[in-house]
């Protein structure tokens, strides 16, 4: 059977067990690129990402003897939502395999979600590592591994997005921006495309420091990645499927990297103007289309929202990552005179009414004349770093500029 049917046969399957999500226009998104811009809401389903409409796809296919065994997964995040929920729907027993560094608020979503139907194995400080646990459970104890991305099931599961969208719009569908994580989403949402809309153009976001996809097409073989930025931890993994890879060189357009900061930007934006809650992986299609703005005037163009399970602790830290890209968070280390008022000298002489030290970390040392000070500046103008850097120069403070220092960068701040 061919993925394009799996995709309608998951269809059916998924009736009255995963949200018909919205699809709406944005009108501050629409005025800004000049195009209608319509967001696809999977953020809106019941385990808040799209991830329940491939879990349930392919648990539910199981045949009798597979579901009485019962199935084991691995995750960090949403697949295991929506595998715990489909085991509570479905009745059967599953094992979650989930990392000891996952944010407790997920761990408890996936509890929640799967009640007395699930257990919960904390292994490990990577989802490399809980999918290794995992698989051995699965191998040992003649389970069925539910793979969060790279089987047919639920790629067919992940595809009825796609006839979502074309159900609700009735008008011509110029591009559709995909996130990429393992490539399932992307896989069936871009094979219905092909047979139902083929003129409409699949471009897929990954993150910057994540670029897995990108990278195995343009190597032509599915290439591991040796390292990756876990920050949108819904689209960063080392590497995409070996079905999902083959899927994907063929139906994609493009694929845009999207930096982590500027991911950032967009969810502090989202909050702020359009009340939404949306996870690093579920902004990067709205932060994409700032590479594409040429492209995209006035056309067509649905933006996958994947998902909004955010934890409310990582606040400051998509804050600084945000400040930090769009160039009003600066750090130095300075070499600070050991004398009263030297402080005062710094802040009247060389900061502006609208510069704020929001970081100052210092050791006064009797023996020395001099003492490096970390200093974290928060601009309101990016052009005022470089009046900020002349005046330290003609003021006698000598300084190491740390933002662009990374390893010294992340041992000092972090």
């Amino acid at each position: 059977m061919s993925l394009f049917n799996e995709v309608l046969n998951a269809k059916k399957q998924l009736e009255n067990v995963v949200a018909a999500t919205p699809l709406t226009q944005n009108l501050n998104l629409s005025d800004e690129f000049e195009s209608t811009i319509l967001l696809k809401r999977e953020d809106l389903q019941i385990v808040r990402s799209y991830k329940i409409r491939g879990a349930y796809n392919k648990i539910s296919s199981l045949n009798e003897k597979e579901k009485v065994n019962g199935i084991v997964c691995a995750s960090a995040g949403n697949h295991a939502q929506g595998v715990a929920y489909s085991c509570n729907l479905l009745k059967i027993q599953g094992k979650i395999y989930m990392p000891k560094t996952t944010p407790k608020q997920k761990v408890k979503q996936v509890q929640l979600f799967g009640k007395s139907f699930v257990e919960i194995v904390l292994t490990g400080d990577t989802f490399d590592d809980a999918y290794a646990s995992a698989t051995a459970d699965a191998i040992k104890n003649h389970k069925t591994f539910i793979h969060p991305f790279d089987d047919e099931k639920v790629i067919a599961g992940q595809g009825t997005v796609g006839l979502e969208i074309l159900e609700s719009c009735k008008e011509p569908i110029d591009y559709v921006f995909v996130p990429i994580g393992g490539g399932g989403l992307a896989s069936g949402l871009s094979e219905v495309f092909k047979h139902l809309s083929p003129h409409t153009k699949i471009i897929g976001v990954e993150p910057k420091g994540a670029p897995s996809m990108k990278t195995s097409i343009e190597e032509n073989k599915n290439t591991p990645l040796k390292t990756i930025d876990k920050f949108v931890d819904g689209a960063a993994v080392k590497q995409v499927g070996d079905k999902t890879f083959e899927i994907c060189r063929y139906n994609l357009e493009d694929i845009i990297l999207v930096p982590e900061g500027k991911v950032c930007t967009t969810i502090l934006r989202l909050y702020n103007e359009e009340a939404m809650v949306v996870e690093p992986a579920g902004a990067l299609t709205i932060a994409a289309l700032d590479f594409y703005k040429d492209k995209i005037k006035g056309k067509n163009v649905v933006c996958i929202v994947s998902g909004s399970n955010n934890d409310i602790e990582r606040t400051a830290e998509i804050k600084e990552r945000s400040l930090l890209y769009e160039g009003l968070m600066h750090y130095f280390m300075i070499q600070f005179p050991q004398r009263p008022g030297a402080l005062k000298e710094f802040v009247n002489n060389i900061l502006g009414p609208d510069d704020d030290i929001t970081y100052f970390q210092f050791a006064k040392k009797n023996s020395r004349e001099v003492g490096s000070v970390v200093v974290g500046l928060e601009l309101k103008n990016k052009n005022d770093i470089m009046p900020i850097k002349l005046k330290m120069t003609e003021n006698g403070f000598e300084f190491q500029y740390l933002n662009d220092n990374q390893d010294l960068f992340t041992q000092l701040i972090g």
